[in-house]
């Protein structure tokens, strides 16, 4: 199997090498049942870690296109096609960065800029991924399914077009559906955020929200600090149009004050983001104390401050805590929320509150990009909300959450080595759990979708310094019994790479005390 690799290229080197090998499958270079070489034999070849060789490897298992066997090793799939038709034989499978047009111009001389990575497709695929009840999948912070009562959305939604069809199916004001609006306005004033309806906008969903406010408070060159390690869609959205974006460490009890304060002294910056409730990824919170010395150091540098709050309705153990917005007597605070986490992510539906002129900025520039958030869903949205349906389904959200959380963290404490920590979040979808020094997360992923268990590498939340023994864990969507055979074989995993990593030590010792006498 021969492979080129260009380390010059934008495009990362593991992509060079899931790309070339799925172009190979498709050409029939690479048989149905022909046996790839195992990643560290591969990573010799090519000259690079094993890492790079493994994270190719899991993206060509995702898709369907090889298929790894415990003991016999990685072979091409059967039917890559029957599982992605688009992506048979017959189609193109050149590569986004050897694409050419029929002028001969690479489509890659084209385009404004080149992603680095990829992280929100790996993210996304555990969607798929969850439909086969075989895999055990940590990946995603989403809500469950099982607890969305579809009966009685379906007649709230039946409600509202019976009601207000016609009105609905016609253009509605960028702004938001205004019974959406009056109805998010009392749950904001139960956080102690008291908005007027000219500060609020409905968004589709928080993706767009970060879009936006890249759009009205960043130009090229701009410094923007984000949490790092970092929610990647906030990564994705932010390195986008020449923003210059510096990483504030996260520690146990959240963002380092110590360096957030640094590096406001130090630069220029024109933007903070912030997740004080329950941070994605890490599930660390900030205190009250904290938040009220972000909007210190905020109002002092006169920097606006980005709060996503998504998860905050999500707490499930410990008191409450005021949003940086109800705490904000300075008006910098843009504060952004969204359904997704609580409820129906597939509505897409968000929304963000800021002063009046802010908001009236953040309107235009959403008016220029798609004119106003879908009616029908905001319709169908405000009325389970009038309906009591949203209050009656977090509440069960939180009783489900927690049981499984408390499952998690026991099955960690049983079946994780010493050495291995984790934080403990008082709410949200996820906790942070670190390796011990030397450990790969993105090598143990490779080894655990073998075993149908999935869960997100660390690297895919870290835009600086990224730390390789690091990886997140969501549990929402993972029922109890299979928190436990899921973390039962990740602990086996990290145990079988520390019984292998302990002769190399000692022989490493050894040949220290050699090289001394």
């Amino acid at each position: 199997m021969l492979l080129q690799l260009d380390p010059a290229a934008t495009v990362p080197l593991y992509r060079q090498i899931r790309d070339q090998i799925r172009q190979l499958i498709t050409s029939g270079a690479l048989g149905v049942g022909d046996r790839l070489p195992p990643s560290r034999e591969l990573a010799q070849r090519l000259g690079v870690h094993r890492t790079t060789v493994a994270n190719a490897y899991a993206d060509l298992t995702a898709d369907g296109w090889i298929a790894g066997h415990v003991g016999r090793g990685t072979f091409v799939s059967e039917s890559p096609q029957a599982i992605h038709p688009e992506r048979g034989r017959g189609a193109s499978a050149l590569p986004p960065y050897t694409a050419t047009l029929e002028n001969g111009y690479l489509w890659s001389t084209l385009f404004a800029d080149q992603p680095a990575d990829d992280p929100l497709d790996f993210l996304m695929a555990d969607v798929t991924a969850a439909a086969d009840r075989r895999v055990i999948s940590f990946t995603t912070a989403r809500p469950a399914d099982e607890l969305f009562p579809v009966e009685e959305f379906r007649r709230a939604t039946s409600e509202v077009v019976r009601r207000d069809g016609r009105t609905l199916l016609q253009l509605g004001p960028s702004d938001g559906y205004p019974p959406l609006k009056e109805f998010l306005r009392q749950e904001l004033a139960r956080e102690g955020i008291q908005a007027t309806d000219r500060e609020l906008l409905i968004t589709n969903g928080c993706q767009q929200a970060l879009d936006l406010v890249r759009k009205v408070f960043l130009r090229p060159g701009d410094t923007v600090l984000l949490e790092n390690p970092v929610y990647p869609g906030a990564i994705q959205t932010f390195n986008g149009g020449g923003v210059r974006c510096l990483g504030v460490p996260v520690t146990e009890t959240g963002v380092n004050l110590e360096a957030l304060e640094t590096l406001l002294n130090q630069q220029r910056v024109r933007l903070l983001l912030l997740t004080p409730s329950f941070h994605n990824p890490t599930g660390t919170t900030l205190s009250l104390d904290a938040r009220k010395r972000v909007l210190e150091l905020a109002a002092r540098h006169q920097v606006p401050v980005v709060e996503d709050n998504i998860y905050s309705a999500l707490r499930l153990r410990g008191r409450d805590l005021p949003p940086l917005k109800a705490l904000d007597t300075h008006g910098l605070v843009v504060h952004l929320d969204s359904f997704s986490k609580v409820c129906f992510p597939g509505l897409r539906v968000g929304w963000l509150t800021a002063s009046e002129p802010v908001i009236e900025r953040l309107r235009v520039a959403k008016q220029a990009t798609d004119l106003h958030t879908d009616q029908l869903a905001q319709a169908a949205l405000a009325e389970f909300g009038r309906r009591g349906l949203l209050t009656k389904l977090i509440k069960r959200a939180r009783t489900l959450y927690r049981a499984r959380l408390e499952r998690l963290e026991a099955a960690l404490a049983v079946h994780f080595p010493e050495g291995v920590t984790w934080t403990r979040p008082e709410g949200g979808m996820s906790l942070w759990v670190t390796l011990p020094a030397g450990l790969d997360a993105g090598a143990l992923l490779y080894k655990a979708r073998e075993r149908q268990v999935l869960f997100a590498p660390g690297r895919f939340f870290y835009f600086q310094a990224a730390q390789p023994n690091t990886l997140r864990l969501s549990f929402p969507c993972v029922k109890e019994k299979q928190i436990e055979q899921g973390i039962e074989v990740l602990g086996g995993l990290i145990k079988s790479e520390l019984r292998q990593r302990r002769p190399a030590e000692r022989n490493t010792r050894r040949r220290a005390r050699v090289a001394l006498v």
